[in-house]
């Protein structure tokens, strides 16, 4: 009397030893487990633009990340960083110019605490 009741096998084949869903096979839990991997390998292997690291590189620098920062450097190289980083403040000080209805070149002079020329 080695064979189970038929309940009892049910249920066994409720309880998979090796994770997978109730009516899933083998091959989908592979199938879940590489999917789930090609994403975690994308965002590892994500390229960064020289705008995303400047943006990040400024905003780890205003919330003292030293870890983030670092992570900001490493994207690009670091001439493509400086000209990122100029971009973004000059888009920065036109958009304050344009708020404040001053001259960029005010606007830059004020944030620098540089008295008006």
């Amino acid at each position: 009397m080695s064979e189970r009741h038929p309940v009892l096998r049910r249920i066994g084949r409720l309880f998979q030893p090796d994770g997978r869903e109730p009516g899933d096979s083998p091959v989908d839990l592979v199938k879940r487990k590489t999917a789930a991997q090609r994403r975690e390998e994308r965002e590892l292997h994500r390229t960064h633009n020289i705008f995303e690291a400047a943006a990040t590189y400024v905003t780890a620098s205003i919330e003292d990340d030293q870890e983030k920062l670092d992570e900001a450097i490493g994207w690009v190289d670091p001439g493509a960083l400086c000209f990122g980083l100029n971009e973004l403040a000059c888009r920065a000080v036109i958009a304050l110019a344009r708020e404040r209805d001053e001259s960029p070149h005010d606007v830059a002079r004020s944030l620098l605490g540089l008295p008006a020329a």
